[in-house]
């Protein structure tokens, strides 16, 4: 039975956890090194293709490579969601979104649920978050800010950023930080754990990098590496937002890989100064640095280099698998890869278990992945499902809003224009009634070695796909037709599952 936490309950085994250690050096002490230091890295629109270890043909990140080659590489990791703000809640939560009403980028988090931030600092962790947020405006006065929603503090931006970003520090007005922008939230989580280190309190930091997104830019240095890529991907064109205007602009598509390929790198470069800071400073060792994607590549990048089906924005391969690179030397001891299936919702219960902190009281998604660290043979048990919420079947023109406009308002300039605005406004609607309308909308489930989809691009005459991914993981073959059986227990373990996420878009789980 899991144990109910609640935010006040929270803040209260903080402070207990804190008076605690200051009454005793000794036991501070002990307390600092029995339990990691934790960095989660996060690549924005960084598909699975995109890493040198998994053979792209173009692509240079040498620090990834060799975290996958020293660490636990995940060979089937998954982002929560086809798309960003849905799975950063994801990883916060261990919840799928549609459980609280992220259902597509620019939807917030609710301020009820229970995020990493909030059970690390129970654990008596300083937790900090840097870079990219989307789940809500950073302003002080947002109720969905990285410090509502757990964090002590933080330098980030409500959406994604470029060159010489844009950060708001713990909620105050953006000020513009010159730099690359991988390397300017990289020296800010540095500093953050320097800081930790010295007042002798164990770290989160929590690093969302604005790097791959679109529009792409690169330093000379990252972008002479990419000089000669193939003539022909010259004759192709790209559609894409423009640094100069902010709007939509048709540029050829070599132009545009390099500049992409250059920001992998650079990003990539300042994952690279982390881990020398950490090494430098004897952190190395029990320092848990876990690096994954949030989407699928999308369309704009090129997809003849790719080997899964799909993009951003779809529940194929393509859209939702993404890198996945562990290292943590203390329990880690020797190199290894692992074919299990994994998912962004799965970092909350881990970190739970790894902290020793009881799992909250409400529905989660995701499951530890604490046994793979110990036997990387292992398979996933629990099903895995994504669900792509039909928005428009299921609330009218005028939704009731779930958190004041006025504090939904967003306030980080991005170079992006979109709706006549160069900041953004976020949305979270109430649901009060299930009905069978609210079911629609693509999904899937993973059960095993299969995986079922229903509402796809490519269905049988039933309207369902049914894969052998371990097989087919550029999901060719729809064997709907051949496995009957197969396709109606899932569909059943399916449905199941949504009724569920139904139930917690009500908001039961808050009520428990």
């Amino acid at each position: 039975m899991h144990l109910k936490i609640t935010k006040i309950t929270v803040v209260l085994i903080a402070l207990g956890l804190m008076c605690s250690c200051a009454s005793s050096p000794a036991k501070k002490e002990k307390n600092k090194n029995s339990v990691p230091g934790i960095v989660l890295l996060l690549g924005d629109d960084h598909g699975w293709d995109e890493v040198g270890y998994n053979g792209h043909p173009f692509v240079k990140t040498p620090v990834l490579d060799e975290m996958a080659a020293e660490g636990l590489r995940f060979d089937r990791f998954y982002s929560g969601h086809s798309s960003c703000s849905p799975t950063r809640g994801s990883f916060m939560t261990g919840r799928h979104p549609n459980r609280y009403g992220t259902f597509t980028p620019g939807f917030s988090i609710r301020p009820e649920e229970i995020t990493i931030a909030h059970l690390l600092k129970a654990a008596g962790y300083a937790t900090a978050h840097f870079g990219k947020w989307h789940l809500g405006p950073v302003k002080k006065d947002s109720p969905t800010n990285p410090g509502a929603m757990g964090f002590d503090e933080w330098l980030s931006h409500d959406n994604f950023f470029e060159m010489d970003p844009m950060l708001s520090r713990n909620g105050e007005s953006p000020q513009k930080i010159e730099g690359e922008g991988s390397e300017v939230i990289i020296d800010a989580a540095i500093q953050f754990i320097e800081k930790s280190r010295n007042e002798n309190k164990p770290f989160l930091a929590v690093v969302w990098f604005g790097s791959p997104h679109e529009p792409y830019s690169g330093l000379p240095q990252d972008l002479a590496l990419y000089e000669n890529l193939p003539d022909s991907l010259g004759k192709k064109e790209s559609r894409l937002t423009s640094n100069e205007t902010g709007l939509q602009v048709t540029r050829p598509l070599r132009d545009v890989l390099q500049e992409r390929y250059a920001e992998i790198t650079a990003m990539d470069r300042a994952i690279g100064k982390l881990r020398d800071y950490l090494k430098k400073n004897n952190l190395k060792e029990n320092t848990l640095v876990w690096y994954c994607g949030d989407n699928g590549t999308p369309g704009d990048a090129n997809r003849t280099a790719m080997t899964l089906r799909g993009q951003k924005g779809n529940i194929y391969e393509g859209g939702v698998r993404v890198p996945g690179v562990l290292e943590w030397p203390a329990r880690l001891k020797n190199p290894a890869s692992t074919s299990a299936v994994a998912v962004t919702s799965d970092i909350f219960p881990t970190l739970a278990e790894i902290v020793s902190q009881p799992l909250p009281d409400r529905s989660l998604d995701g499951i530890s992945l604490v046994p793979i660290f110990d036997d990387p043979s292992k398979q996933r048990q629990k099903q895995l499902c994504f669900w792509e919420f039909n928005i428009d079947k299921v609330f009218d023109k005028t939704p009731l809003s779930y958190i004041d406009p006025k504090l939904q308002e967003g306030t980080s300039p991005l170079v992006k224009k979109l709706g006549g605005k160069y900041t953004r406004d976020f949305l979270n609607f109430k649901y009060n009634q299930i009905s069978e309308n609210d079911f629609s909308g693509e999904r899937t489930i993973y059960k095993d070695h299969y995986k079922l989809m229903l509402e796809g691009q490519t269905p049988n005459k039933n309207g369902t796909e049914l894969y052998d991914i371990g097989k087919d993981p550029a999901e060719q073959k729809n064997l709907a037709d051949e496995y009957p059986e197969i396709v109606q227990q899932m569909q059943t373990e399916l449905r199941k599952w949504q009724e569920s996420v139904l139930n917690s878009l009500l908001g039961a789980d808050y009520k428990k």
